[in-house]
C-alpha cells in the first residue's frame, strides 16, 4: 500500500525532487545510517535513486529483496524488521555500487518533535537541571539518536538532512546539543524495556502546529486561509509566494498607520526615551505591547577597527527584526529563541561613533532582545565591545490597533513547511509512536488549535497508515506571573484545547504544570518531564500493569448553593490547604473559595455567593497543589453548573 501511494505522489508531483544522482551512483535516505535502530517486528521501507536494480539483503534473515527502478530511477524496497536484538547489517546494492549499513539494532523508535521545550538540548542553550553531570554520564550504548536538520520546503520532500552525519549513540558528546526529553525518554525506556531504543529529534523552537501540518489539514481548521489559498494558487512556487505574501503585507500594512520612520539616516536619536538591554519590553518599559518598536544603540569604536569587516552579536529578538548599521541594512532575523549573528561590511565601520538601529516587529508573548549581556557584542575577531545596557527606542505601531500581520513566506511559522521539510521523509521508517510538546507559539489561539492539533495527529497517522499510532503530548507548564485568579489566562485555554485531543484514541497527556518557572519558558527539569513520558508509555503502549502514569480525574460534581463537592477517581491529596480553585458567581464574577479535602477522594468547595462554575489550575501560572498517589498533580479543568 505505502508504494502505490508514494508512486501516486509522484506521478502528481507534489514532491519537491533532489537533484538526479550522477550515473552509476546509488542513493540511499539520509536517515537511514550505520547505528541506526529500526522498530522491531515491523516492516521498513528504503527509497532511494539507482541506474540499475537494486538488492537489499538483511543479516538477520539472510533474505535478499529485489527492485526494478521506474523511469525516473527511484526505487523502493520493504523490509521486514526482526524481533529484538543486534547489532545486524543491511546490505544495498545495485550494478556498479555497494552500501552497507552496520551496527543496526531492532528495537524501538519514537519521534520527538514540537518547538523549543522539546528541542531545549541537554546542554547548549538549554542547560536543563544537573547539565554538567547528565553529560558527564552520557554513556548510554543501548541509546541511539537521530537529529533532522531544521528546513523548511512548501512542498513535501523526498529526504530529510540530518546531523552528526546520521544516527549516533549516546555519549557526552552527542547528547549536549540533542533534545534532552528525548535522550532522558529513550535511557529510561532502554533500561525498562532491555533492548535498544532510538529516538529521533524532529523540533525546531518557536514554531507554531500548523507549520507542522500538511495542507489538508491546514485547510480543514478556519483562520489560514491567506496562506492555503497562497499556496494553491502558487503551486508552492518560493518565487510567487514571496510576490503574494508583500502584496499581503502591503494590504495589511494600509491600515497599520505606523509612524514614518527613515532608517537611512544614520545620526543617533538622543531625544527618544531608553530601555534596558537585554530584557523583554514587556518586563520594563511596555508591558503587553504587541507591535513594531525601533530601537538605537549607539557605539564608540577604536581606531583600529575602521575599514574592517566586523561580527555584531544582539542575543535573542522577539519576534523579527530587520539591522541597520550606520544607516545600511544589513540584516534581517526572525524567531524568538535564536541568537541573531550579523556580519557588518568593512564598508561601514568607522572610527568614533556608530549606530546600530533595529526595527524589532513583536507579534505575541514577549518582545524586545532577551538573553545575557554576554550575548550582546561587537567583535572585530579579536577584541570586543559590549552592547548591553541602555537602548534608545521609540513606538511605531502598536499592532492591538490593527488586524495579526500576515506569515512571512519565508519562516519556519509558515502552514506546512516543517512538515513537508522534515517530518514528512520519515514516513518510510516505521515509529512505535510519538511524543511531541508545543503549544507556546498557539497561546492566544485556542479555539483553532484545539480542531489544528487534534487534526495533525490524525494526518500524521495517516502519513505512516497508522490509525492508533501511539501520540504522547505534554500540556504547558506554567508561565508568567502568578495571579490567583485569572479566568481569561490564554495559556489555560490552550492547556485545555491540548486536552481536546485526548478525544482521540490511543492519546495520552502528560502534565507540566507543576513544574514551571514564571521567568521562564524553558523550564531546566526535563527529567521530570522525559520521567512522566516514559510511565505514560510503559503503561500505556507497553502494557505494564505495575505503573500508574495518571492523575486522579474528577468523575463527579454536586454543587449547592455556595457550596460544592468535587469526586475524583482515586485518592487525592494536598501539600497544606488545597489551593487553585477559583468559583464563578451568578454576575459572572470569579473569586478564591475556601477549600478542603473531604474524604481522600473529595474536595469541598465554600464561596460567598451561589456557584456557578469552577475552574482548577486556570492561569497561566496557577498554583492548584492536588496530587494523586505517585505525586502526578491533578491537570487543569473547568465545571459549569
Amino acid at each position: 500500500m505505502k508504494g502505490n501511494i508514494i508512486k501516486l505522489i509522484l506521478a502528481t508531483g507534489i514532491v519537491a525532487l533532489q537533484p538526479a544522482s550522477a550515473r552509476g551512483e546509488l542513493t540511499v535516505p539520509s536517515f537511514m545510517t550505520d547505528s541506526m535502530v529500526i522498530q522491531r517486528n515491523d516492516v521498513l521501507s528504503i527509497a532511494g535513486k539507482s541506474d540499475s536494480p537494486v538488492r537489499v539483503a538483511s543479516s538477520w534473515d539472510g533474505k535478499t529483496v529485489r527492485a526494478v527502478p521506474d523511469k525516473e530511477g527511484r526505487y523502493l524496497i520493504s523490509v521486514p524488521t526482526p524481533e529484538a536484538g543486534g547489532p545486524f547489517e543491511i546490505e544495498i546494492s545495485n550494478a556498479g555500487s555497494r552500501r552497507i549499513l552496520k551496527e543496526i539494532y531492532s528495537g524501538e523508535v519514537w519521534l520527538c518533535s514540537g518547538q523549543s521545550n522539546m528541542e531545549m538540548p541537554v546542554g547548549g542553550w538549554g542547560k536543563v537541571m544537573n547539565y554538567q553531570e547528565e553529560i558527564a554520564n552520557a554513556g548510554e550504548p543501548d541509546v541511539h539518536l537521530l537529529q533532522i536538520t531544521k528546513n523548511t520546503s512548501f512542498l513535501p520532500l523526498e529526504d530529510a538532512a540530518v546531523n552528526m552525519g546520521g544516527w549516533r549513540t549516546a555519549t557526552p558528546a552527542t547528547v549536549e546539543n540533542f533534545s534532552s526529553i528525548a535522550y532522558f525518554y529513550a535511557r529510561q525506556l532502554a533500561r525498562e524495556l532491555g533492548m535498544h531504543v532510538g529516538v529521533i529529534d524532529c523540533t525546531w523552537g518557536g514554531t507554531p502546529a500548523e507549520a507542522w501540518t500538511p495542507l489538508a489539514g491546514v485547510k480543514s481548521v478556519a483562520g489560514f486561509e491567506a496562506q492555503t489559498d497562497l499556496l494553491e494558487s502558487t503551486g508552492g512556487d518560493r518565487r510567487k509566494m514571496e510576490a503574494g505574501y508583500e502584496r499581503q503585507v502591503e494590504e495589511w500594512a494600509r491600515a497599520l498607520n505606523e509612524i514614518p520612520f527613515d532608517a537611512s539616516d544614520p545620526s543617533f536619536r538622543s531625544d527618544w526615551k531608553t530601555m534596558p538591554v537585554p530584557g523583554l519590553w514587556e518586563n520594563s518599559v511596555l508591558p503587553d505591547f504587541d507591535g513594531i518598536v525601533w530601537m538605537q544603540r549607539q557605539v564608540e569604536l577604536p581606531a583600529g577597527w575602521a575599514g574592517k569587516p566586523l561580527t555584531l552579536r544582539l542575543g535573542m529578538i522577539d519576534d523579527e527584526d530587520i539591522c541597520y548599521f550606520n544607516g545600511v541594512r544589513i540584516a534581517a532575523g526572525s524567531g524568538y529563541n535564536v541568537q541573531r549573528e550579523y556580519a557588518v561590511p568593512a564598508s561601514l565601520a568607522r572610527e568614533g561613533k556608530n549606530v546600530i538601529t533595529l526595527r524589532v516587529s513583536d507579534f505575541g508573548g514577549g518582545g524586545g532582545i532577551d538573553g545575557a549581556p554576554s550575548d550582546m557584542s561587537l567583535s572585530d575577531g579579536a577584541d570586543t565591545v559590549p552592547l548591553a545596557g541602555d537602548w534608545a527606542y521609540n513606538v511605531a505601531a502598536d499592532f492591538s490597533m490593527t488586524e495579526a500581520r500576515p506569515v512571512a513566506v519565508g519562516g519556519s511559522s509558515y502552514p506546512t513547511v516543517l512538515y513537508n521539510a522534515m517530518l514528512y521523509p520519515l514516513h518510510l521508517m516505521p515509529v512505535r509512536g510519538v511524543l511531541w510538546y508545543q503549544g507556546c507559539a498557539n497561546v492566544g489561539r485556542a479555539d483553532q488549535y484545539s480542531p489544528l492539533f487534534r487534526r495533525m495527529i490524525s494526518d500524521w497517522r495517516t502519513l505512516w497508515e497508522r490509525p492508533e499510532m501511539p501520540f504522547c503530548f505534554v500540556q504547558l507548564a506554567g508561565y508568567l506571573k502568578p495571579q490567583t485568579v485569572q479566568p481569561d489566562s490564554e495559556w489555560a485555554a490552550l492547556r485545555q484545547a491540548q486536552a481536546d485531543a485526548l478525544s482521540l484514541p490511543a492519546t495520552m497527556m502528560v502534565s507540566a504544570i507543576d513544574i514551571g518557572n514564571p521567568d521562564d519558558i524553558h523550564p531546566k527539569n526535563k527529567q521530570e518531564v522525559a520521567r512522566r513520558l516514559c510511565a505514560t508509555a510503559l503503561a500505556n503502549v507497553y502494557g505494564r500493569e505495575d505503573v500508574t502514569a495518571e492523575a486522579p480525574v474528577v468523575t463527579g460534581h454536586e454543587i449547592k448553593g455556595q457550596t460544592a463537592r468535587l469526586t475524583f477517581d482515586s485518592a487525592i491529596y494536598a501539600d497544606g490547604t488545597p489551593r487553585g480553585f477559583i468559583v464563578m458567581g451568578p454576575d459572572g464574577e470569579w473569586s478564591r473559595p475556601e477549600v478542603r479535602l473531604d474524604g481522600d477522594r473529595s474536595v469541598f468547595l465554600s464561596a460567598r455567593a451561589p456557584i456557578t462554575g469552577i475552574k482548577y489550575n486556570w492561569a497561566d501560572f496557577p498554583d492548584g497543589n492536588l496530587r494523586g498517589a505517585t505525586g502526578l498533580p491533578v491537570v487543569p479543568f473547568g465545571i459549569r453548573q
